[in-house]
């Protein structure tokens, strides 16, 4: 009787070679996972190139799944189709791919930094690392605490061993007030990193308009007009726009072009290939940030729940500080000292948590603004 031959067992490590081969491909400037380095070196992924396998890291940390809990910029929003910090990564990561898939780049390693760049933010978004920042030695900056989360606290104190790639480009996404578009500011980044650091202006600029607007804290006539009239009233074509734009701009970093000769958006003239605006474009949206922060995000600080808001980190970091032994015994041993150990326990914190824990240590200290949400 004749029996069906049985088909050996795959070689699962082709599927990884084959999406490293994938990668050659891309532009000659990309970067490729098979140059990655990692602090402690593993076995690799017989299915998954090195930068996706940060990328499932990054989802699969409770970090990652507080971020649902965070403010952006309203504090402990209670409508549900205001943005999050986890919506707002999902779509910085989302605005990175499609801008790195123009250009030939590294997607994965986008998506990688996309996701991971603001773990380490802290309840009540800028207002809460305001208040720490001013309260611990040596300030805080929720870049830097999103490192230190991926290489030191994450998995109990294991860290999550990511790449360098990644961790660079969690590192360097933040960007100051104003101008941020010039090419020395990203001059020793990745091309991806890159990506990121532009598609976090561009996302958050286009979701807290959004978010502004739902709210009627600004009207569309209030924007300013050069704004309007190049990025268009809705939201998709705001984000449409940019992305086009970047795109366009920045096409000598596929390498199908000379570089030489390639103009910023500031009007300067470089011999490498970065990933920058229009001058013009580039200059409407640095007017249009320029407003948000004094129109928007300012003013959503100074508000009386901003006020609260401050107010709630700074007496949980105060009293954690006094009495570190409330601290898991785990994180008290990474922070080193009470002061530190303080700031990490409280910048894990959702919005919730962090008004339930001060309404213990403070009863009524978030009384009439949060209500019903405690």
């Amino acid at each position: 009787m004749d029996t069906i031959p049985r088909k050996k067992n795959p070689d699962l490590s082709s599927v990884r070679a084959r999406l490293e081969q994938r990668e050659e491909l891309l532009s000659p400037f990309a970067s490729r996972s098979v140059e990655s380095v990692r602090a402690i070196p593993e076995v690799p992924s017989e299915t998954r190139t090195e930068f996706q396998r940060d990328r499932d890291r990054v989802i699969h940390t409770n970090s990652f799944r507080r971020l649902k809990h965070k403010s952006q910029v309203f504090v402990a929003p209670q409508g549900d189709h205001f943005t999050t910090r986890l919506t707002h990564v999902i779509e910085v990561s989302q605005v990175g791919r499609s801008i790195a898939r123009g250009l030939n780049l590294n997607e994965d390693l986008v998506e990688a930094i996309g996701l991971g760049h603001d773990l380490g933010h802290t309840p009540f978004g800028h207002i809460g690392e305001s208040v720490l920042n001013q309260m611990l030695a040596g300030g805080f900056h929720h870049s830097r605490h999103s490192v230190r989360l991926v290489t030191e606290l994450e998995k109990d104190g294991k860290g999550l061993n990511l790449t360098e790639h990644v961790i660079d480009g969690i590192r360097n996404h933040s960007k100051p007030e104003g101008s941020f578009l010039s090419k020395e500011a990203v001059i020793n980044l990745s091309l991806e990193a890159q990506i990121v650091r532009i598609s976090d202006a561009l996302a958050y600029l286009a979701h807290d308009i959004l978010d502004a607007l739902r709210s009627d804290y600004i009207k569309i006539e209030d924007l300013p007009s050069e704004a309007v009239e190049a990025l268009g009233i809705r939201h998709s074509q705001r984000v449409d726009v940019v992305v086009r734009d970047v795109i366009q701009s920045s096409w000598d970093c596929t390498g199908e072009i000379e570089v030489e000769g390639s103009e910023n958006s500031e009007g300067e003239i470089g011999g490498s290939p970065w990933v920058r605006m229009s001058p013009e474009l580039g200059k409407i949206v640095t007017d249009l940030r320029v407003f948000m922060f004094e129109r928007f995000y300012h003013p959503i600080s100074a508000s009386v729940e901003g006020r609260k808001a401050a107010a709630i980190v700074g007496v949980l970091y105060e009293h954690f500080s006094r009495k570190p032994e409330s601290i898991p015994a785990w994180l008290r041993e990474l922070s080193g000292s009470a002061e530190q150990a303080a700031a990490d326990f409280v910048c894990g914190m959702t919005d919730n948590f962090a008004m339930m824990m001060a309404e213990q240590i403070k009863p009524g200290l978030s009384a009439g603004v949060f209500q019903g949400r405690i």
